[in-house]
């Protein structure tokens, strides 16, 4: 694991644990990269509640209610499932901030690049119950680094946005 994202997690955990806020994490295409990361540092168990690995299409549509037309008309691999991802999983998990990630990490992908999108996007959003972020990454460097890439913005992203959304950060 990056150092960088360790010390970042390290203080995720911190804020969170301090502020007696909770997170979950809902992982497509890094199925639980994030939440191994997160559970790394110890005391972790404070505030994170658990995740959810969203492989396939139906368990994003049925466990955490994405509509399945956007799936149809926008692939997986869009803002707004994302976006629908971090509000399910908040909803299933009863947790103050959840993290989504899906995309195509390689080296296949989605058929003829469908909507535009292509191997290397990802998307990512972190969020609560009243606001979203949200970030799509464009880069193939093979899926390992995208992977661990995708991972360490996400990372990124949950802390400027609990930074930005608790008392802890005053």
């Amino acid at each position: 694991m990056d150092l960088d994202v360790k010390l970042v997690s390290k203080e995720v955990n911190e804020i969170l644990w301090r502020e007696n806020q909770t997170l979950s994490t809902a992982e497509s295409c890094t199925a639980g990269r994030i939440a191994s990361v997160i559970t790394s540092v110890p005391g972790s168990s404070n505030y994170y509640k658990g995740g959810l690995i969203c492989y396939a299409d139906e368990v994003k549509t049925n466990l955490l209610e994405v509509d399945p037309q956007i799936i149809e008309e926008k692939t997986p691999v869009c803002e707004d499932v994302v976006k629908a991802m971090v509000v399910g999983c908040n909803k299933l998990f009863h947790t103050d901030y959840a993290v989504a990630i899906s995309g195509y990490a390689g080296p296949g992908g989605p058929d003829g690049g469908k909507a535009g999108v292509i191997v290397g996007t990802i998307w990512i959003a972190v969020g609560s119950a009243d606001k979203i972020v949200t970030k799509m990454i464009e880069e193939d460097n093979g899926r390992d680094k995208n992977l661990a890439s995708a991972t360490s913005v996400a990372m990124h992203m949950l802390l400027d946005f609990i930074k930005e959304n608790t008392a802890a950060a005053e």
